[in-house]
């Protein structure tokens, strides 16, 4: 099991440069560990794309029912004031947004604070080195 970022579940939904890469990860292993907010932020980002005139309405709509889907059969973690506290930590080591420290205290969180081993699927560049330097796998 590996612990999937919003940025990298985005290009599962739709169609990206990073589409491919991300296919590739699900292949490698299904099995998806996600924040339980992640699918806000998903959601955000694909709107974003129907703003910007990038994607459809009914693209959108599809891709929203696939990421319905896929938050079905992962594991969400939903445990809140632990990653709450684990975030405001890393806000003060990494220069990391809100959201981007919450999706790491949850991948923390996730490993039991033993991230050695472990996987975190993430398009975000300063996430990924956050991550690695959390002790995180980081595949480019």
């Amino acid at each position: 099991m590996r612990f999937w970022d919003s940025s990298a579940v985005v290009p599962l939904l739709v169609e990206q440069d990073a589409s491919s890469r991300a296919a590739a990860w699900a292949t490698a292993d299904s099995a998806m560990a996600v924040w339980t907010l992640a699918s806000v932020e998903t959601v955000a980002a694909l709107r974003r794309l129907v703003r910007e005139g990038v994607l459809t309405e009914e693209a959108a709509r599809l891709a929203e029912s696939r990421l319905g889907e896929i938050l079905r059969v992962c594991h969400v973690v939903t445990d809140v004031e632990p990653v709450k506290s684990l975030a405001t930590r890393l806000l003060r080591l990494h220069p990391l947004r809100a959201f981007d420290a919450l999706q790491l205290g949850a991948a923390l969180h996730w490993a039991e604070g033993h991230p050695q081993g472990r996987t975190l699927h993430t398009l975000d560049s300063r996430l990924a080195l956050a991550a690695q330097r959390e002790g995180f796998l980081v595949p480019a």
